[in-house]
């Protein structure tokens, strides 16, 4: 999952190679973050972007019977 959350980060910001993604908690919460001026970008129009990126991470943990979410730092 977390490989999953990277690649689309990194397809949404300018800097590919500032997006870091961190697991924390046994792997029920994942902190990423990208570089200042891509922040925008990543959350969007009022969260609409940050919240599809919740959406999937969501999906995909269902798949494998877990929970998790998922934390942007700027």
């Amino acid at each position: 999952m977390k490989t999953l959350l990277t690649t689309f980060a990194q397809a949404l910001v300018d800097e590919p190679e500032s997006v870091h993604v961190e697991e924390t908690e046994g792997g029920a919460l994942y902190e990423l973050s990208v570089a200042e001026a891509d922040c925008g970008s990543v959350i969007g129009r009022r969260g609409r972007t940050a919240e599809a990126l919740r959406t999937l991470l969501h999906a995909a943990a269902q798949r494998q019977g877990r929970r998790c979410d998922l934390e942007i730092l700027g």
